[in-house]
């Protein structure tokens, strides 16, 4: 049996296949680092990992569904290959309601529990208006978050038993992370997906705070008990997700206020379902 492994993180923009992404940019599409759904050539979707500027007027299937993307135009499949004007790009949140979303769940049921009637507009990621923030406190992030910085963000997740098989240590590195910024670290059951009875994702650990440094540079650790239980597998963890925090705050027990975009945006994660290898128990 597996004790042990290590990971690379791919960078991202996307949560699940909808909203098509976490991100927007000025223009008000998505920009899709993920999951893209495309027509095939028999009528069906096809769903690979690629990078697409996405239409916010795209179709939206009901909870489990994909539908082909309205694609505005793609983008390199190698991020390294970005012109200058998209790696120029002012990277924003998505407006409230979110756009093409089939996502039912509230995030914040005790602090928010009628998030799902909040509007906003969509926000330049520097620009966000903090809650009581003031000028004079000395706001650490005064310039655009550009597409090009991005993409610069790596990591590597180690996942080790602990505790007899009670428990899982998970172990995170990043670099290349917005400096000086908030971020949360997600962890994604089975169950949160599951279209029948949707649960909402929570913490990777409570506290799940990690703040970049003036480098970028960031770390996190947390030990879950039972993440990987053989005899419930919705219950089991699948994924890992880092999380700007695009108000600079953390939600305690919840991942925000209004998930996918609206406050919460993915920027590392594994590409799918993982930790099949591990098994816990109780």
């Amino acid at each position: 049996m597996t004790t042990s492994a290590t990971y690379e993180l791919s960078v991202t923009t996307q949560g699940p296949a909808y909203p098509p992404s976490e991100v927007m940019n000025a223009d008000g599409d998505f920009v899709v680092i993920g999951r893209v759904n495309r027509a095939g050539p028999d009528g069906s979707v096809v769903t690979e990992w690629g990078n697409a500027l996405v239409s916010a007027g795209s179709p939206v299937p009901e909870l489990g569904g994909n539908a082909p993307y309205d694609i505005v135009r793609e983008l390199p499949s190698d991020l390294s290959q970005l012109s200058t004007s998209d790696r120029e790009m002012v990277l924003y949140t998505l407006p409230l309601p979110l756009p093409c979303n089939n996502y039912p769940e509230v995030f914040a049921p005790d602090q928010l529990p009628g998030a799902l009637e909040v509007v906003r507009p969509s926000y330049a990621f520097h620009e966000v208006p903090i809650p009581d923030s003031r000028a004079e406190d000395g706001p650490k992030l005064t310039e655009p978050i550009t597409l090009g910085q991005w993409v610069e963000a790596a990591g590597q997740l180690t996942v080790s038993l602990a505790d007899g098989g009670r428990a899982a240590d998970f172990q995170c590195e990043f670099t290349g992370l917005v400096p000086n910024s908030v971020y949360t670290v997600m962890s994604v059951r089975r169950r949160d997906l599951d279209p029948a009875g949707p649960t909402r994702p929570g913490p990777l650990g409570i506290p799940n705070v990690l703040v970049a440094d003036h480098k970028g540079n960031g770390s996190y650790a947390a030990r879950i008990p039972n993440p990987f239980p053989e005899n419930a597998p919705g219950d089991r963890i699948m994924n890992i997700v880092l999380l700007w925090m695009s108000y600079q705050r953390n939600y305690g027990g919840a991942i925000g206020h209004f998930g996918l975009g609206g406050d919460v945006h993915a920027q590392l994660r594994l590409k799918g379902p993982s930790f099949g290898e591990f098994v816990t128990h109780a």
